[in-house]
């Protein structure tokens, strides 16, 4: 397993930055305002010809006991506690601060192994910066810019050198075998909550206030002897009322964990039912081509009358995905959760399968058989064979003449057709059409000297008769 280094430190030093640094990745998300990174979010750094190591990036610690700060500060310091070396990270350009030294205090009472690097150090004298920080005992103090790269070399070398052989801790391996899951949603429906439960901690910041997760994380885990991957994504609100910057970075980032993930579970707020940003959120799944599952939240706060009219409500406004499952759940009290995870595998399973060419062509034949396409302008469009092209969504393409002919109404019968026969649940279904090309097309037959004399014998013998 890999050694894991975590970085620490108060808010707006540049954490985040430095992540991204060492990973050579933009997965942190990086602005000015402080206390944009909340939750805990881990990568690897593979140095060229060197060993590799896991990174957490943690969120910045304000000094408060309660609130979203007092959470984010519980997350950093499990970080540094589970941590074979922690990076205290300083801004070189404010200097010390009471903040700085309360952290310290507190690794030095944690006894992890700790580095100080002295960050935003770029165009400053390197002496007058250290003396700052001389107070705090530390015999080396690296000095870095990770917003221009300067120093990053010789920081990996420092690390490489203090860390262990072995770590106690491996975070996102790179196992094909994982179940990429996403849980998207609008804020505040509980994904945080329902990934905590899963995990059985306090992985995720879960609060009522909306938006408390900014930054999409991904957490790895084993559940019944299989291996998922699940995405803690920020929760997606309409465009028009998007105006904070960092909130448009982290609508990004949802985006993103959905195009990654195989199967994407909508959580929905029974209180509220089917608003129209969770159509929207459906949408932004489907032009991904994700396989779906609704998890319909705080089931277990309902009643009789009001289950009934929520059932009736989900019925009439997701009448447009009834090929996904959709299951009733409690994050919070953990029901449900079982018949969650087979809607999931229904439809990683159907979203995964591979198909051959005999069985696709068999089915559009029969398709063809049964339901001939309906005549356009005198003309019939002609389904000769097919075959797959794709899977996470599993893809067709189909090969015939006039194919520009079908209507929209004949190709949603052909996605029903194939979905009731190969028992595709929880997927969308696409097909690709093409029509073969006339090999004689744009070629003139040119008549030699003899063909057009006899041409000219057989006009005159007719005209003659």
């Amino acid at each position: 397993m890999l050694p894991l280094v975590a970085l620490v430190g108060r808010p707006n030093v540049g954490k985040s930055t430095l992540f991204n640094a060492l990973t050579r990745t933009r997965d942190a998300l990086v602005h000015d305002e402080p206390g944009v990174t909340r939750d805990r979010h881990y990568g690897v750094c593979r140095p060229e010809g060197q060993r590799a190591f896991a990174v957490v990036d943690t969120g910045g610690i304000a000094g408060e006991d309660e609130g979203l700060a007092g959470a984010t500060a519980r997350q950093a310091r499990a970080a540094a506690e589970e941590a074979d070396l922690v990076l205290f990270i300083v801004d070189g350009r404010e200097g010390a601060s009471a903040l700085d030294d309360d952290i310290l205090r507190w690794l030095r009472k944690a006894s992890r192994p700790t580095m100080l690097v002295i960050n935003k150090t770029e165009g400053l004298e390197s002496n007058a910066v250290r003396a700052d920080f001389a107070r705090y005992g530390f015999a080396e103090m690296l000095s870095i810019s990770s917003a221009h790269r300067q120093g990053i070399d010789d920081l990996i070398d420092e690390i490489i050198e203090k860390l262990p052989d072995e770590g106690a801790t491996a975070q996102l391996d790179t196992d094909p075998s994982r179940i990429r899951v996403a849980f998207i949603g609008r804020p505040n429906v509980g994904k945080s909550t329902l990934v905590n439960r899963l995990l059985g901690e306090e992985r995720m910041i879960a609060s009522d206030v909306p938006g408390t997760t900014r930054d999409s994380v991904s957490v790895d885990m084993e559940r019944d002897g299989r291996l998922y991957r699940l995405v803690d994504t920020a929760g997606v609100r309409r465009k028009a009322r998007v105006e904070d910057a960092v909130e448009k970075f982290s609508i990004i980032k949802t985006l993103q964990a959905i195009e990654q993930c195989q199967v994407a579970v909508v959580m929905l707020d029974a209180g509220e039912g089917v608003t129209d940003q969770d159509a929207s959120v459906l949408g932004y799944a489907l032009d991904a081509g994700r396989a779906l599952v609704v998890a319909v939240n705080k089931w277990d706060g309902q009643t009789d009358y009001q289950r009934q009219q929520t059932e009736a409500l989900l019925a009439r406004k997701l009448a447009f995905v009834e090929w996904a499952e959709a299951v009733r759940i409690s994050a919070k009290h953990g029901s449900g959760l079982r018949e969650l995870f087979n809607a999931i595998h229904r439809a990683h399973t159907s979203a995964t399968r591979e198909f051959g060419t005999t069985e696709v062509t068999k089915a559009v034949e029969i398709a063809y058989e049964t339901n001939p396409p309906p005549v356009v302008r005198g003309h019939v469009a002609k389904l000769r064979f097919a075959h797959p092209s794709g899977t996470n969504p599993p893809t067709f393409t189909v090969h015939g003449t006039r194919l520009r002919t079908l209507t929209d109404s004949y190709k949603r019968y052909l996605e029903n057709f194939f979905r009731k026969r190969f028992k595709l649940v929880g997927t969308p279904v696409r097909f690709l059409f093409k029509e073969g090309t006339n090999p004689y097309e744009g070629k003139k037959n040119v008549l030699t000297d003899k063909q057009v004399a006899k041409k000219r014998r057989l006009i005159r013998h007719v005209k003659r008769r």
